[in-house]
């Protein structure tokens, strides 16, 4: 049976964050019976992995800022299901990796910790189901504003989505919001190519910062709308970045949050119509060239 995930860990295991990179690769593919890269072998000898990539989702686990992981899946190509940066594990826990490449009882609790945080994240991947998942809570936009320029055609759902300044919108059921980006923005980032969303777990205040997504174009850091907890992430758009271009407020939505504070969020949040109108100005400006 060929392994569902396919993880190309750290090549510097002369420091610390090379090691704990490692030391979690071995963990994961232990618990999902994943196959691991050598980045030194493959760097060599990049055919001997080849069917192994075409046959499970890769896995990048980066040590350092310097990412050489991802720096070895961009030179060659590959696509990206998932990247995980130690260094920025560390930053999140105020653990602090040192020079020694040895791990010790305080780094091995640390992996343990990053193990469980995102373990239910390939797990039920793992089980066919995406986390968090509650089918028919977010039903898709019944109606569509449509400002046309050139062109282009701009939609805008009417009811149910609120939007911030930055192109992002909220979807709100209950206590749940669901997050996105606008039709505009995705237009103008063009071709999206990788999606970092939000880890689960993470705690996200109002327009503060929700992850990144990279088009040919540029690389654009997404702008919270709502404060709450990210308790799923979109599955589909980490293997088919290209859905946020195609269907931006149903299929391509980027994460879901436990809302904490919405009543409050809502006072510094257009509904559809205004926003449509905040839309229109940046289109004309666009063409004004502001």
């Amino acid at each position: 049976m060929a392994a569902k995930y396919v993880i190309l860990p750290c090549n510097g295991l002369d420091k610390e964050a090379g090691c704990l990179a490692r030391e979690l690769a071995l963990k994961m593919a232990a618990a999902t019976g994943s196959e691991i890269i050598c980045p030194v072998l493959y760097q060599t000898a990049p055919s001997r992995y080849a069917s192994l990539l075409q046959e499970g989702s890769l896995v990048v686990i980066d040590g350092c800022a310097t990412r050489c992981a991802s720096r070895i899946a961009a030179n060659n190509n590959l696509k990206i299901y998932r990247k995980i940066t130690m260094a920025e594990e560390a930053k999140k826990r105020d653990y602090n990796p040192g020079p020694d490449w040895r791990v010790g009882a305080g780094a091995a609790a640390f992996v343990e910790d990053v193990w469980r945080s995102w373990q239910p994240v390939f797990m039920e991947a793992e089980a066919g189901r995406v986390p968090g998942e509650n089918a028919g809570l977010f039903a898709g936009p019944l109606e569509y504003a449509i400002h046309r320029h050139d062109k282009f055609i701009f939609r805008v759902p009417l009811a149910g989505f609120y939007f911030n300044e930055n192109d992002c919108w909220v979807q709100v059921e209950g206590n749940r919001g669901r997050v996105g980006i606008s039709d505009y923005l995705q237009q103008n980032l063009s071709d999206i190519t990788f999606v970092t969303p939000p880890d689960p777990g993470t705690e996200v205040e109002q327009f503060g910062e929700m992850g990144t997504i990279e088009s040919a174009k540029a690389v654009y850091e997404l702008v919270s709308p709502v404060t709450g907890r990210v308790v799923a992430v979109n599955e589909a758009i980490l293997e088919a970045p290209e859905l946020i271009n195609e269907n931006p407020y149903e299929k391509g939505w980027i994460a879901e949050l436990e809302l904490t504070n919405f009543e409050a969020d809502r006072e510094f949040l257009l509904d559809g119509q205004r926003y449509m109108e905040v839309l229109k100005e940046k289109v004309a400006d666009f063409n004004a060239g502001k």
